[in-house]
């Protein structure tokens, strides 16, 4: 089966949509239609144009004006933003990938539920800390059952924190507890968010705190293991630094990110890991439709 390029637009033009961008561009899925932004000037639309890439300073009525122009819209703006984008794309037919701690859309973390997400249309990619975080609460929900709390603490470099991370702090927190209680099945949760002004930049690190008694470390060990391999698939910087451990009445597990280099320095695994998911996502959806045309045709020869 021979895939049918999905054509897609990438709403905000700063780092995460930049780095998307050259994603994108290396797709053999996806074909970006239409690089958006609200200044023409600025560094991500120099890019884009210097890669041939059509652009547009309009914003959301970009996509408005010219419909036709994609069929899945990312969207790499702000969480405020989105909340007003949504309608729009909605009522345009259009399948939005989030990429703001909105929590408008359905949650989607590709390692624990890209499947079920093919039948949603506007799909939340939770955060950074979540896509680094949450499957690995899952793999500790599914192991030992419900979780009476478990606690994520991130750390990221400062100069990785753009001013839409920034603005969306409080949502960003909100949006990973969210998660993690959505897919652990945890009774309580806590994320926490540390920026690091250390120079050189430090490597994006995770830990997650899960308060249980001791337990089979064995059997978690290999689901952390196979889980880890899951999501080094499509972020290949993803690595485990601490397998699971019993300390004090909790098990501890830590990971660390590192970028792929595309148009951000390496040391901002937080944005890559998500561009990195959101890119799954709307690659499965490509894969999907491709598979959906061909039993058609199929359904139609006989």
């Amino acid at each position: 089966m021979q895939t049918e390029r999905l054509r897609v637009a990438i709403l905000g033009s700063g780092n995460i949509g930049t780095d998307l961008l050259i994603k994108v561009l290396r797709s053999p899925h996806l074909d970006c239609a239409l690089f958006i932004g609200r200044r023409l000037g600025s560094p991500g639309m120099a890019k884009a144009m210097s890669l041939g890439v059509r652009v547009s300073d309009q914003g959301i009525d970009a996509i408005i004006r010219e419909p036709d122009c994609c069929d899945l819209v990312f969207d790499a703006t702000s969480a405020e933003d989105h909340k007003r984008h949504w309608p729009v794309l909605d009522r345009l037919g259009k399948i939005a990938i989030d990429l703001t701690p909105s929590r408008v859309g359905a949650m989607c973390v590709p390692a624990v539920n890209l499947e079920a997400c093919m039948d949603c249309r506007n799909l939340n990619m939770v955060s950074c800390g979540g896509q680094v975080s949450v499957p690995l609460a899952h793999v500790l929900g599914n192991v030992f059952g419900p979780l009476e709390y478990v606690e994520v603490v991130s750390t990221i470099a400062s100069r990785s924190a753009g001013p839409a991370t920034r603005l969306n702090m409080d949502e960003y927190v909100l949006t990973t507890e969210q998660g993690l209680l959505t897919f652990s099945s945890a009774r309580r949760a806590k994320a926490i968010l540390n920026l690091n002004p250390a120079d050189p930049p430090i490597i994006m690190q995770t830990t997650v705190f899960a308060r249980m008694p001791q337990s089979d470390l064995t059997r978690l060990a290999l689901a952390v293991d196979l889980m880890v391999d899951r999501i080094r698939q499509y972020v290949p910087g993803y690595q485990l630094i601490v397998p699971p451990v019993w300390e004090n009445g909790r098990i501890v597990i830590m990971v660390r990110v590192q970028g792929r280099g595309d148009y951000l320095q390496r040391f901002a695994g937080n944005l890559d890991v998500i561009n990195c998911a959101a890119l799954e996502t709307a690659e499965a959806f490509a894969q999907s439709r491709s598979r959906d045309r061909d039993e058609v045709k199929h359904a139609c020869r006989s």
